[in-house]
Order: structure tokens, then sequence, then C-alpha cells
């Protein structure tokens, strides 16, 4: 828990680092703090203090405290030598090996890191952003939370704009903020693994998709695109989506469909992910079914895992650790002022032992 005058330092920082309080303009004085906070001067004139020495505020004998020009106040002993990566998970699933990427072209270059987590929820994201723009930063590798919805951090990535810190997206971007980025094309990728299934003599097939995420909404535009293409199946058509916070509620769904005849329920699942499916998987052989024996099953992202599973999943790739590496590499190309252009990956499918071949029992 933070002490009391750190609470109030960070109030102060966070209203000069976001632009509320602007060059020059005079802070609260001591009273009016003091009884905001229900604090004593003492800790009042410490968080302040801490400010001034970090060159975010300087004092008038008599006129009170002022912000500094503090975006211009790095000495040339202190140029931004920190790169911050912010991610929705950071010690989870396939991020550990994005990260591990971007680490080390950051530590070969120079820089340092410095890691945030999001929880894929946006105040947090805000959190962090306002704790990295405080550092002594020369560069973000974002990857968005919540990307189908145009961030409502808005002002913070507009500040940092006018701040001249580069920025690279990871796995997608941004509706309202125009930036590099280095993504999979995921809208293509299930379009093939959707036409996969069904040359496999699948055609009911659910495709399972996080839709707040623009990775889902692309994804569940490939699964659509490829039924579209296959137009006497679309009556067999399962979409299914659901937000970061509800995959309890969609794996209830799931089991739903999975419980019916087997005339009925579904031959294939497309999961969101990889991580997705082994819940999925798990759920089906707790219901006394086998995969890929009663119901297929593919995933996404190509988890270390998933190739050590029974069965051994299906899956498309997902470049992980070069996208780390792309990511950094584009970064510090923008911090020294080059020309940049996105990336985009074309995942390729592999094939595993998590799908049935349906059609080799047609006659």
């Amino acid at each position: 828990m933070p002490s009391k005058y750190e609470t109030v330092k960070k109030y102060i920082l966070d209203q000069i680092v976001t632009g509320e309080l602007q060059k020059d303009q005079k802070l609260p004085t001591e009273s009016e703090m003091m009884a905001t906070f229900s604090v004593s001067r003492y800790t009042i004139r410490r968080a302040i203090s801490d400010l001034e020495n970090e060159n975010y505020v300087y004092r008038i004998q008599g006129g009170g405290s002022f912000v500094t020009d503090w975006q211009t106040q790095r000495a040339p002993d202190k140029m931004p030598r920190v790169i911050g990566i912010l991610s929705t998970h950071v010690a989870s699933y396939i991020f550990p090996a994005i990260i591990d990427g971007a680490d080390q072209v950051i530590s070969d270059s120079g820089f340092s890191l410095s890691l945030a987590n999001t929880h894929n929820q946006p105040a947090k994201e805000r959190t962090a952003l306002i704790n990295l723009m405080s550092q002594n930063l020369a560069g973000l590798i974002v990857e968005p939370t919540q990307s189908a919805i145009p961030t409502p951090n808005i002002d913070l990535y507009q500040k940092l704009q006018k701040m001249a810190i580069p920025i690279v997206f990871i796995n997608a971007g941004y509706q309202n903020v125009a930036d590099v980025s280095v993504i999979s094309d995921d809208s293509e990728a299930i379009y093939r693994a959707t036409n996969y299934l069904i040359s496999k003599g699948h055609h009911r097939i659910v495709g399972v998709f996080q839709v707040d995420d623009q990775q889902g909404v692309n994804r569940l535009d490939g699964y659509m695109k490829a039924y579209q293409a296959h137009s006497a199946l679309l009556t067999d058509c399962m979409p299914m989506m659901y937000k970061s916070d509800d995959v309890t509620q969609a794996l209830h769904q799931i089991n739903e469909l999975v419980v019916q005849s087997p005339t009925k329920r579904p031959t294939a699942i497309i999961a969101y992910n990889d991580q997705l499916a082994i819940r999925i998987i798990a759920m089906i052989h707790d219901l006394g079914l086998r995969v890929p024996e009663d119901i297929s099953v593919l995933g996404f992202d190509d988890f270390q895992l998933s190739q050590y599973l029974s069965p051994r999943l299906t899956t498309m790739t997902h470049e992980k650790q070069k996208m780390g590496q792309d990511a950094a590499k584009l970064l510090i190309q923008k911090i020294n002022h080059h020309k940049v252009a996105s990336i985009i990956y074309r995942p390729e499918l592999i094939e595993r032992d998590s799908v049935k071949d349906l059609s080799v029992h047609d006659d």
C-alpha cells in the first residue's frame, strides 16, 4: 500500500504527465492540498520536494510551486534509454515469447526494458501509460487493450505523439490511433482454417471468438467468409462471440451444444486461441466424449503446450518471438528517425491429431 506522500505525489504527477497541469501552471497551495488529501504539511512538502528533484515542478520563494517544462528537462547524460512494453498479459500464454524476442533486440541496442500489464482493461492501461510516460522513455511497444473499440485513452496517445515518443503496436492497432503495427492476417488465417475443416467433411462448425479484441473480430470475419464461400452450408454456420471477461459463459454455451445428440451437435470447433481450445478439449473429455472421434478442435497461436496435449492440437501459427523482435527493430528504427512500414504475417496451418477427416466416410 503506498504511503500518504506517495499518493499525493502520484496524483500530482498524473496531472502533469496527462497535461491537466500545464507548463508554468501553479499547483494548489499546501493548505489546499492538506485539506484535499487530509494529510500534514510535512507530507505535502515531501511529495513536492520529490517532484522538484525529478524536474517536474519548480518553486518560487513566497509564490508557490509551478509545473516545469518537464519534457525538455532531459540533460544530455540523461537521454531516454528506456523502452516500455505494454501488454494485455505479461507472464502467461504466448506473451513471454513475444517479450523475450523484443528484449533481445532492445538490450542489444543499449536500451533497458520496462514492462507493464493491462489485463485487457482500459483503466489499467491508463495507469500503466501514465507510469511509463513519467520514466525516461524512448519509445513504446503496445499491445492494445480491447482493440475492437476506440481507445478511451486517446488523450494519452495524443500526448505521447506530442512528446515525439515513437510507438509500435503488436497483434492489433487502435481504430483512433494511427501508427505502425506488427500483426497477423487473422481473417485470412481463419478463412483457410475453416475451409480446411470443410474439406475434411465438417459442416456444423462452431467458431468461438473473443470480439472485444480486433484479432477476434478479424477471425470471426474469416470464419464467416469461409461459410459465405460455401453458401449451401450457411444454415450450419454457428458463430459464437464473447468478451474477454466472459470466457466461462462461452464455455457454458459450448457445453450446451456439445451435449446434444450426434446428429445435432457440432462436428468441429474453431477456438479463438489455443488457450481456449485446451479448455474446450478438457470439457469435451469431462463429458465422456472424445477428440477428434466425436468432435474435432482447431486452435490458433501454436502455443508451446499444444503439441504435448492428447490429442496433439491442430492449430495456426503465431510468430511470437519474431513478432517481438520485429516490433523492437521497427521501434529502434523510429527512434533513429528512419521510415518504417507495418508488418503482416501469414499464419500457417499445423496439422496434428485433433481434427478427424470425415470426408473419407463419404460415399
